[in-house]
């Protein structure tokens, strides 16, 4: 078979993802602070958008089924040349017809007095970082000391620990390990006790010769004791084990069960206690609320701007050259913008009713009753793609009346019970944790014996699959939730 050049012609299909579909997929899926900032990016690019003022906000019921200013401007951008006629656009625009958002109060000053409430102003957590600061700042030391003080606490992560080693810092301040291990325990008498610590094991030792020094109410000979198990043997009570603790030190287990129980009282995380500085709290992007037997669910609108276009472009229309081209790129960019931004919130509404529709028990009596729902199901009830749903609650969270949840929460497996019929994933994990609660403490249920029970509740369930879900939960396994007597 010979192999020559052909000149050939071939007719095919295929989707081509547009700049405008493009940017659309982007904001259907960021969550409302990054649409915020995206969009306050395009006020600051983009001329031609501007933010509708009160005297020009309209009633609207929250679905987007108001006339949309893109209207016209997005059927003509589907032309073969994708040109708009901006004349007729421009013609037939309103400034009222913009991004759908609540009806202002009309009480100037009322809001402006709700604004300024004092119970509005969130108090601000001191960080670690501030408060260990603070207390340098009264310690005689010399300049190279602070430097090196400052970069050991800018190295703590968020529970007190010390990430760098002793060589990497004086490395990074010029001068040697024998200075920054000085330092360090210049940082590690420092409040918290504990912090400062390079792993758990040395961060219990400072707090128990901390307790020492102090001459806190503890026996001397628990104290090395204990020393002397969290030096040694601090692996070994992972297993709770505590006769051949007891045995390989050559005490009464009832000694060991004390040490025991002053370890337990340390803090194994010194820094928890602290914020990272500023608190950010995590914004609902939908609200559900219960109005006689029925769930009404409402966008959180609230602080996002509507947009319009500016009119004052449209004498430059009119006109030839490079500004008229100017004018109709930054036209088309401004009414896609609108238009995607119309679109997201019209199917984030869509998939939340239908995500409220399929959880109802959920909503009424708890996790318990969550029903087994997957992408599908909601996709086929609001009539769109699978990939369009999963955009749409990517990042995004509801507010309801048993609490804030993102929206992926609703989503979940199920399991086969006993009838056949299908248990959500969640309302087994919800089980297996009360379960794990009203359990014995000093003869936990192991996983067989939670199978076992929940088998009696017909819910089909191996062990293997309670150790996932109990460890998604974040629970000791049943040896090491054991207490000592």
């Amino acid at each position: 078979m010979g192999l020559d050049l052909r000149l050939t012609q071939k007719l095919t299909q295929k989707l081509v993802m547009t700049p405008q579909l493009r940017q659309a997929i982007k904001i259907l899926q960021l969550p409302r602070g990054e649409l915020d900032t995206l969009i306050d990016e395009e006020l600051a690019e983009n001329p031609v958008i501007e933010r509708v003022t009160e005297d020009e906000a309209i009633f609207d019921d929250g679905r987007g089924n108001g006339e949309e200013p893109t209207q016209t401007a997005t059927q003509e951008a589907h032309t073969e040349k994708d040109q708009i006629d901006w004349q007729t656009y421009l013609s037939t625009y309103n400034n009222n017809n913009d991004m759908p958002a609540p009806p202002p109060t009309g009480d100037e000053d009322a809001e402006s007095e709700r604004q300024n409430a004092p119970e509005d102003r969130l108090p601000r957590t001191e960080s670690l970082t501030e408060h260990l600061t603070w207390q340098l700042r009264f310690r005689s030391l010399t300049k190279t000391e602070e430097h090196l003080a400052s970069l050991i606490v800018g190295n703590l992560d968020v529970d007190g620990y010390l990430e760098a080693s002793a060589e990497e810092l004086a490395e990074s301040a010029g001068g040697s390990p024998e200075e920054v291990a000085r330092v360090l325990r210049i940082v590690q008498s420092c409040d918290p006790i504990g912090v400062g610590a390079r792993d758990l094991q040395e961060c219990l030792l400072l707090q128990l010769r901390a307790a020492q020094h102090e001459g806190e109410a503890i026996d001397e000979s628990l104290l090395r004791l204990t020393t002397l198990i969290v030096q040694r043997h601090l692996q070994s009570l992972e297993g709770r084990r505590y006769d051949r603790l007891a045995k390989a030190l050559n005490v009464p287990t009832e000694e060991v069960q004390r040490a025991i129980k002053l370890i337990t009282a340390l803090e194994p995380k010194p820094g928890r206690n602290y914020g990272a500085g500023d608190i950010r709290y995590v914004t609902p992007d939908v609200y559900v609320h219960k109005i006689g037997d029925e769930y009404r669910v409402t966008l959180n609108e609230e602080g996002l701007p509507r947009l319009k276009v500016s009119n004052a472009y449209r004498h430059l229309l009119t006109q030839d050259g490079e500004a008229k081209e100017y004018v109709q790129d930054k036209l088309r960019a401004a009414a896609w913008l609108i238009k995607s931004i119309h679109q997201r919130q019209r199917t984030l509404l869509l998939v939340a009713e239908s995500l409220v529709k399929f959880q109802q028990d959920f909503l009424n009596y708890g996790v318990s009753h969550m029903r087994p729902l997957v992408l599908r199901d909601v996709a086929d009830d609001i009539g769109a793609h699978e990939s369009t749903v999963s955009r749409a609650i990517a990042g995004k969270y509801i507010a309801t009346l048993r609490g804030l949840y993102p929206l992926k929460k609703f989503f979940t497996t199920g399991l086969k019970s006993h009838y056949g019929q299908d248990v959500s994933a969640e309302s087994v994990k919800a089980q297996i944790r009360a379960l794990i609660d009203r359990e014995d403490p000093y003869k936990p249920l192991s996983d067989e014996e939670i199978a076992k029970t929940l088998s009696r509740s017909h819910i089909r369930i191996a062990r293997r699959t309670v150790a996932k879900y109990r460890e998604g939960l974040n629970i000791l396994s049943s040896a090491k939730r054991k207490y000592a007597r």
